[in-house]
């Protein structure tokens, strides 16, 4: 079967205008994620809202020292890898975290290059 999609015109203009993501009927992307907001942030899925959510309860009880939202890492000169959350650690260690629904091929290419270049591992949740 070939997966090849033909566009029209009208088509096309849609994707320039979506910057290149497609969004299905409901406001969902093509692979299923709605995005959802919490605390003035938006995030690309309710499950990355949902881990947020429980970062900010971890932090308040004092289980973490803190977090970042979608750090960005340079792996090479035009390519670049955004995570979902940096997570610090107590004991002074950091974890990568990427809440993920669908691996694509675009991302186990750029986790690879990532653990390669900096020497860890991200945790997908």
């Amino acid at each position: 079967m070939n997966n090849q999609e033909h566009w029209n015109i009208e088509k096309y203009k849609e994707y320039l205008q979506g910057k290149g993501k497609k969004v299905l009927d409901g406001g969902r992307s093509k692979y299923g994620a709605v995005k959802t907001s919490v605390d003035g942030q938006t995030f690309d899925s309710k499950k990355e809202a949902d881990y947020y959510c429980e970062l900010k309860l971890r932090l308040q009880g004092g289980d973490i020292k803190g977090f970042c939202l979608q750090p960005i890492f340079i792996l090479a000169p035009g390519l670049k890898y955004k995570a979902d959350f940096i997570v610090f650690h107590n004991d002074g260690t950091a974890e990568i975290i990427d809440t993920k629904g669908f691996k694509t091929k675009e991302y186990i290419a750029k986790k690879k290059v990532f653990e390669d270049k900096y020497n860890l591992k991200i945790k997908e949740e």
